[in-house]
């Protein structure tokens, strides 16, 4: 090799090393930046925190993201992009089952190495609708399909009844995965390969006994609001933050909602933080009543369960009155993020109990309870987004066919008789 020859490799090898310290850089703050997502939002994440927690300055920052709302993007993108890595390696797989499993594992061996801080947590995705353009319109691209794919997962479909039915199962199952995060720390990690068990049997052979029949009763949840006016602003303001999550749905969003003034809004609430804990107690204790009405109404411990999923289904996909989603809780202060966190794992234990009472009394499968009810939490949590999918068939079938997901499995076929 000559000197030329010789100068061009050296002029090669250090790009190349200048290139993996570029990733490994961009790639430091992108996990950095998923970190500060996931505690205070995308709309609360600021450049000198991310800069904080991979030890640069804020310039250093912007030389590789020029705005807060790109390095955003950018955070939520590799999430998606990891979302389709996994589905695509678990699509491999020969059957809708071994594919289910297989995903399932995967994201339980993510979680493991984030627990042992071999790699940081993904971006929450709960801020991607309020993102900016031109970033949403790729970003909801994208989503749309991670969807797409994970659907795919069940093969492709023979019906229009086959494709709504898997699409329920693919948003039950990618929503599971996303909740496992907030309970899953409740557990020590040598117990992680026994939880991935028990929600595989639950996602495999569902809650119900073998000839469980659906037959749930409606339960009325409906009374008088001692202030109408704070009622609306509360319902107002679960719907756009659903959509848009905490930081996204702003005061004046909401008072334009319904067409009032923003001074109005602090005539019923004190605060914004205020708001969210009150449409959180306002969604908990409609759960809650849900549960007690079902238990007073008597009838076997499954026929009480039906019940009450039915119930809280159709409070979601009737879209007037739904239930706050767990998207607020990014944006929320750490104590009363815990606090929320807390009284959902109280209702979650209710409906642990619940299935404890139904397997003593053989109305329900030998199940893991406690792990079943965090399944049951997602299902009932998400539904809102499911709405537009569920407005297109009869609602009876629709809250049906979104339910026999997890009470009979995802890959039962009783909801298509």
């Amino acid at each position: 090799m000559d000197e030329t020859e010789a100068d061009a490799g050296s002029a090669t090898g250090d790009e190349e090393q200048g290139t993996k310290r570029f990733r490994a850089k961009r790639d430091a703050i992108l996990s950095a930046a998923a970190e500060a997502i996931n505690e205070q939002s995308a709309k609360g994440m600021t450049f000198a925190d991310v800069a904080r927690r991979v030890g640069l300055n804020t310039t250093s920052v912007t030389y590789y993201f020029k705005r807060k709302e790109d390095l955003a993007a950018a955070a939520f993108e590799h999430t998606l992009d990891q979302l389709l890595a996994m589905i695509d390696e678990a699509g491999h797989a020969s059957t809708p089952r071994e594919r289910v499993r297989r995903y399932l594992a995967l994201n339980m061996e993510r979680l493991a190495r984030v627990q042992r801080g071999e790699e940081r947590a993904m971006a929450v995705l709960s801020d991607l609708r309020a993102t900016e353009e031109p970033n949403r319109t790729r970003l909801m691209n994208r989503w749309r399909e991670v969807f797409r794919r994970t659907r795919g997962l069940w093969g492709p479909p023979a019906n229009r009844a086959e494709t709504d039915l898997f699409g329920a199962r693919a948003h039950v199952l990618l929503e599971n995965t996303f909740w496992l995060p907030v309970w899953l720390v409740r557990y020590e990690p040598d117990q992680y390969a026994r939880v991935e068990a028990r929600l595989m049997d639950v996602f495999d052979h569902g809650i119900a006994v073998p000839d469980g029949r659906w037959a749930p009763q409606p339960i009325d949840l409906t009374h008088e609001e001692s202030e109408p006016g704070r009622a609306a602003f509360l319902l107002a303001a679960t719907r756009l933050i659903n959509e848009l999550g905490y930081r996204g749905a702003s005061v004046q969003r909401i008072a334009a909602e319904l067409n009032v003034t923003k001074g109005s809004f602090y005539h019923h609430l004190d605060a914004k933080d205020d708001l969210v804990i009150a449409c959180y107690r306002r969604s908990f204790d409609t759960i809650s009543d849900a549960q007690r009405l079902a238990d007073a109404a008597g009838g076997t411990h499954w026929q009480r369960l039906a019940s009450t999923i039915a119930t809280l289904l159709d409070v979601q996909f009737a879209e007037r009155t739904p239930l706050l989603r767990t998207t607020a809780l990014s944006g929320l202060p750490g104590v009363v993020r815990t606090a929320m966190v807390d009284r959902s794992n109280r209702i979650a234990r209710r409906f642990a109990g619940t299935m404890m009472d139904g397997i003593a009394e053989g109305s329900i499968r030998a199940v893991d309870a406690l792990v079943a009810a965090q399944a049951l939490m997602a299902l009932q949590n998400a539904a809102f987004d499911m709405r537009k999918w569920a407005a297109a068939m009869p609602r009876e079938r629709a809250v049906a066919m979104y339910a026999s997901t997890l009470l009979f499995g995802l890959f039962d076929d009783r909801a298509l008789r």
